[in-house]
């Protein structure tokens, strides 16, 4: 007696709803281990996913790039706005203009370098090297933050503030670049540089302006809405991602206005603000590792060798040339040495933003897409084992060890990193001349 249809379907929901928590339960338990070795911890998410992936263990099929764009807004909206949370305004008057011209003018550098010098050596048309370069710019920030916060590394303040204000900052600009790039390959000439430059003002001013209202109407809400701790917390995480829904519907920066409602929302909260940043905190794990996840499931491992030459070329011309010459660019202006430079260089991490921004691409045409997106893949990979692995002894290399004094002019030695976001009670204070 054959069983009935509707059973199959239950069988095949409750295998799902299994093989999901152990993937999850998995991760931590990877993750953990990742962290005691000092290796990053995405690292370990992603391995997990090509491990589940359709070349891997379980051999789950996953090519579908429009839920995944949605995955990873949804994600990526929820750890900007954690982000902002947990960043105090006071770390913003200590790294603000330093950090934005690096989230701006360095993205901008590093997309032209790394443009130029892919175009030259691969032999390819400049626009498409562009787009990669532009893709393949905003960096992870927080993950160095993390790296740091268990070396004990004594890195100056100022230099912590201006890495972690980067990555909340330069996600915008890479998305701006992205599009505005693609659309000159799709249609030539169909930009202007002064409508190139009026869009830019448009979307930040926009993302910022919407931002600072979103930020002040959630915390007024909060302040006088009648609502337990758990439910408050459910409430700002939909407001969050209505927010980034809204900016983008707009035409504005949904990932700057995400960020910028995420600082004011931290700045405007004091009795609930304990309660949301532990919540945002577990929350931020678990977008990480269904981001990173969904991303290595998206990946088929046995079509990568094909693209690592050009990817490790691309990696080696981001890390050494294009990062460098960036940091240098937008932070010697602001006084900051040739070590702490060269550390902000190496602490450029690439993570999830970049093979997110590949996915653009293929929601066109997933074909068309599969050289751009395996490579950006690659070199995210690259850059977290090399970069990952090797911060620590790298800021000891350059005279950031505990106790010792940093070359920043000033006389005052550094502080060893303790947290990868300053705790509400730990905000930073000062007149922004402490590095």
């Amino acid at each position: 007696m054959s069983q009935h249809p509707l059973h199959d379907v239950l069988q095949s929901t409750y295998w799902l709803i299994v093989i999901g928590g152990a993937l999850g339960v998995f991760s931590v338990l990877v993750g953990v281990t990742f962290r005691r070795i000092g290796a990053p911890v995405l690292l370990a998410f992603l391995g997990l996913g090509m491990l589940s992936g359709s070349d891997g263990v379980l051999g789950i099929r996953f090519t579908d790039f429009t839920a995944a764009y949605i995955t990873g807004s949804v994600a990526l909206t929820v750890i900007l706005f954690q982000g902002g949370l947990r960043t105090p305004v006071a770390l913003l008057r200590l790294a603000f203009w330093p950090a934005l011209l690096l989230a701006t003018a360095g993205v901008a550098v590093t997309t032209l370098v790394v443009g130029a010098s892919v175009s030259f050596v691969e032999r390819i048309p400049v626009l498409p090297a562009l787009v990669a370069g532009a893709i393949a710019a905003p960096t992870d920030a927080g993950a160095v933050m993390v790296l740091l916060s268990r070396s004990q590394i004594a890195v100056p303040k100022r230099l912590l503030a201006v890495l972690e204000v980067e990555s909340g900052l330069n996600d915008p600009m890479s998305v701006f670049l992205t599009f505005l790039l693609l659309r000159l390959l799709v249609a030539p000439g169909s930009v202007s540089t002064l409508h190139a430059v009026l869009s830019f003002a448009g979307e930040m001013a926009g993302g910022a302006i919407l931002g600072l209202a979103a930020g002040w109407i959630l915390s007024a809400v909060l302040r006088r809405l009648p609502i337990e701790p758990g439910l408050a917390s459910v409430f700002v995480v939909a407001a969050a991602i209505c927010i980034f829904g809204v900016a983008q519907l707009l035409e504005t920066s949904g990932f700057l206005a995400t960020y910028v409602a995420g600082i004011v929302t931290g700045a405007r909260l004091s009795n609930q603000l304990a309660a949301l940043t532990e919540f945002f905190e577990g929350l931020c794990w678990l977008a990480q590792i269904v981001l990173f996840l969904m991303l290595g499931l998206l990946i088929t491992p046995h079509e990568l060798p094909h693209f690592i030459p050009s990817a490790v070329a691309g990696t080696a011309l981001l890390i050494l040339l294009a990062r460098p010459v960036a940091v240098f660019a937008c932070l010697s202006p602001f006084g900051f040495g040739p070590r702490e430079a060269a550390l902000a260089s190496w602490a450029g991490l690439r993570g999830a933003v970049p093979i997110y921004l590949s996915f653009i691409p293929a929601l066109v045409d997933p074909g068309r897409d599969a050289g751009l997106f395996s490579v950006i893949f690659i070199v995210v990979v690259a850059s977290l084992i090399v970069q990952g692995w090797t911060i620590k002894p790298a800021a000891r290399l350059l005279g950031f060890a505990p106790g010792m004094q940093p070359d920043h002019g000033r006389g005052a030695l550094a502080e060893p990193v303790r947290a990868p976001h300053p705790a509400p009670a730990d905000r930073i204070e000062g007149d922004g001349d402490d590095r």
